[in-house]
């Protein structure tokens, strides 16, 4: 009953024409940028954060949301038609949902697609709705030595999740944490990682960093790859599937929910790993896996499934934690600190409506996605003809107006270009920005809570040990560091990523 009357906190926020329009704006937004080759949800969240510096908290949370989740449901959509992922969870559905359409079933393919994203979109906002009390209550038992741990434990997990070489990837991280550290000392007033410039004194916009990692940067790699699109023009056809097909797709469905549900949560899973271990898992279980990769109905409805499954439950760790599990969490962290709220359990107590509300939201989101996109297919696969050459400027302009406008400030926009070209050559050396986007938000509230803890326990490094709950996280974040230097388990993590 608790559960319910909670809910009802959050249907009352949310079920105001001001919300429920900034909803449909974000899954608008998100399909757009799903379909879009070129763009994607980090880039665009990084955008749009200034826009949401004169919104409402939970208007401008519900939007950055919906721009997330309804990002995984575009990507499906040029994945199908174009044969190009619109968004990296959407890599494996061009295996077997192109192949669909070159036989003539890309309807087929686009609906079931829609209908396992709204279902297990569904599960995944009960999955959270479910574990926030237990996990919010369990939270609470915290103090800083724990929440050090956690985040040490939400780092190390990121890395063994994350996608490339390893080393890179922590690397990526280390880069992050000195990146943070950039500004004045609060404890001591002095001034870190400066080099003189007072305009660095207040430390690195997360706006600049993130739009200029993945925004400027996004620019630059799609003008090198080029603009050239083989859009599938042959008539798309009917979008209901046959009831053969909703046979062969309710199981993978469903184990494509139950997995995204899992491994959203894990920090650094979310959508991509999510959706990559799903077509893995049904190719393996598959009576004839030679199927897949030629239109077999399973390799879109399993990835599918999970994709956003995960998307949504990668919600839990930050709602109820504070902690960010990938690089969007780890914006939507920027947007409640722009607005003033400190992520964590806390939350739920202080503000019911924004949390609840947005939790509701989710399922009104994916409801919207399907309303909105079952009709819209034909002026998506038009859209997909757009040529690249005509969108960057706007977007760069965009982006610079963007940055400009928080603090007026010309430095920022330098700083923003600087990030760009430094994100671009990460890219080229195969280094994934989403770690260092992690370190960079984790490393200032490492820092406060390895202080406090200190503080507290009058300078006892033990403290760390000695509290049940930080020693437990500590040994799993050795025992993560075990896993990763075993060769097989290595293996293993570099197949989960491979797309056939």
């Amino acid at each position: 009953m608790e559960l319910i009357s909670h809910l009802g906190i959050g249907l009352e926020a949310v079920l105001t024409w001001q919300n429920l329009g900034y909803c449909f704006l974000g899954v608008l937004l998100g399909t757009l940028i799903g379909v879009l080759p070129g763009l994607g949800p980090v880039a665009t969240i990084a955008m749009l954060l200034p826009v949401t510096y004169g919104l409402p908290p939970l208007s401008a949370l519900i939007m950055l949301a919906g721009i997330y989740y309804g990002a995984q449901y575009g990507g499906s959509t040029t994945a199908i038609l174009v044969n190009l992922p619109g968004e990296s969870s959407s890599v494996v559905t061009c295996l077997d949902g192109y192949a669909m359409a070159r036989q003539g079933r890309a309807g087929v393919a686009l609906g079931i697609a829609a209908l396992g994203s709204f279902f297990a979109g569904t599960v995944a906002t009960l999955v959270i709705a479910a574990a926030a009390l237990p996990l919010a209550e369990f939270a609470l038992k915290f103090g800083p030595a724990e929440y050090f741990s956690l985040m040490l434990l939400g780092l190390i997990a990121a890395v063994v999740l994350a996608q490339g070489d390893v080393f890179k990837a922590i690397a990526m991280v280390v880069a992050g944490l000195i990146l943070g550290l950039v500004g004045t000392d609060v404890s001591s007033g002095a001034e870190r990682f400066t080099f003189g410039m007072p305009e660095l004194a207040d430390g690195i916009s997360f706006v600049v960093l993130s739009m200029g990692l993945f925004g400027i940067a996004e620019i630059m790699i799609n003008l090198e790859r080029g603009s050239g699109r083989d859009v599938f023009s042959t008539r798309i056809g009917s979008l209901l599937p046959k009831r053969e097909d909703l046979r062969q797709s309710v199981k993978p469905i469903l184990r494509g929910t139950a997995l995204g549900s899992l491994l959203g949560i894990l920090p650094g899973g979310g959508a991509v790993l999510s959706s990559f271990s799903a077509y893995t898992l049904e190719k393996r279980i598959a009576r004839d896996p030679s199927r897949f990769g030629k239109g077999a109905i399973e390799g879109v409805a399993g990835p599918e499934a999970a994709n956003n499954a995960g998307a949504q439950t990668s919600f839990i760790p930050l709602l109820v934690m504070g902690l960010p599990s990938n690089a969007v969490m780890a914006l939507m962290v920027g947007a409640m600190m722009i607005h003033g709220i400190v992520p964590g359990p806390q939350v739920m107590e202080e503000r019911p409506a924004l949390f609840w509300g947005l939790i509701v939201s989710m399922w009104i989101g994916n409801l919207f996605l399907v309303l909105l996109n079952m009709p819209l297919i034909g002026l998506w696969a038009r859209l997909l003809k757009v040529p690249y050459r005509l969108l960057y400027p706007v977007i760069l302009l965009f982006c610079c107006v963007g940055v400009y406008s928080i603090n007026n400030s010309a430095f920022d926009v330098g700083l923003t270009l600087f990030f760009g070209m430094l994100g671009y050559l990460f890219v080229k050396l195969n280094c994934e920005p989403a770690p260092l986007l992690l370190g960079f938000v984790l490393g200032p509230m490492m820092e406060e809570n390895l202080r406090r803890a200190m503080l507290l326990a009058r300078g006892n490094a033990l403290v760390f040990f000695e509290r049940p709950i930080s020693l437990t996280l500590l040994i799993a974040s050795a025992l993560l560091l075990c896993v990763l230097a075993w060769p097989k388990a290595r293996k293993a993590r570099d197949l989960a990523f491979q797309e056939n």
